[in-house]
């Protein structure tokens, strides 16, 4: 309890200073990447503070230096630190537009260029896929969870289509994420927050431009296959 309630005290101070230099920094530096860079220092140092280790594996067909549409599956709240920390791109996601409501951390997503998205207003939905293939054209990578929640159990839910519509319309590959071991740390609707081990791994990129709109429930299936073998493989070797 002791241990959850520092990283509480820890994670609403440095939020609300980092927040802060994002603030700062989005006047005086024209640099997309100014706030993300931010962002990524903050995370790990949440994942610091709670005794989380995390071992990245990268396919050797994985290139840091291109754009992607990554999408991974959806464990817990340390799912977003754990990404920002490790992946390696300049990124934005989409996240569901209640958590741009909270204090402190919904305007630091914010002026850090994240993107909400309310899937209950299909019109305000779209917006947001179409923000999001903007970034990508662009040239930033945009991260989805494509369960569109966090899990209630130590499994893959079914996926949502919307960042499929996105990723066939945009014609960039996507990374199948996989991470395991959050679920762990804190599932849904528990508070204490256990140190741990996380593995995250980033699979072969996969090309979207043989598939549209019509066959975009086949390039989620092939997406979901991936993630799924990955974390059963996962699960098996801890």
């Amino acid at each position: 309890m002791l241990r959850t309630l520092f990283i509480l005290l820890w994670t609403l101070l440095t939020t609300g200073y980092f927040t802060t230099a994002c603030v700062v920094i989005s006047f005086i530096s024209k640099s997309p990447h100014a706030t993300h860079k931010i962002a990524r220092i903050w995370a790990k140092g949440i994942l610091l503070a709670a005794g989380i280790k995390v071992k990245v594996n990268y396919h050797a067909e994985f290139d840091p230096a291109k754009n992607y549409l990554y999408m991974s599956n959806h464990m817990s709240n340390f799912d977003i630190p754990v990404l920002l920390a490790h992946l390696p791109n300049h990124l934005r996601w989409l996240a569901k537009a209640e958590l741009f409501k909270m204090p402190i951390f919904g305007p630091a997503m914010k002026t850090a260029g994240y993107i909400s998205i309310d899937r209950s207003n299909r019109r305000s939905a779209v917006r947001s896929l179409n923000q999001a293939a903007k970034n990508i054209k662009e040239g930033l990578s945009v991260l989805i969870f494509p369960e569109g929640t966090r899990s209630r159990e130590n499994a893959i839910q079914p996926f949502k289509k919307g960042g499929f519509v996105l990723a066939v319309d945009a014609g960039v590959p996507i990374v199948p994420v996989t991470i395991q071991g959050t679920w762990t740390i804190m599932p849904k609707k528990r508070f204490l927050v256990k140190p741990g081990k996380v593995i995250l791994e980033v699979a072969e990129p996969i090309e979207t431009s043989g598939y549209n709109r019509k066959t975009k429930s086949d390039l989620m299936e092939k997406v979901r296959s991936v993630i799924i073998q990955s974390f059963e493989r996962a699960n098996k070797g801890s």
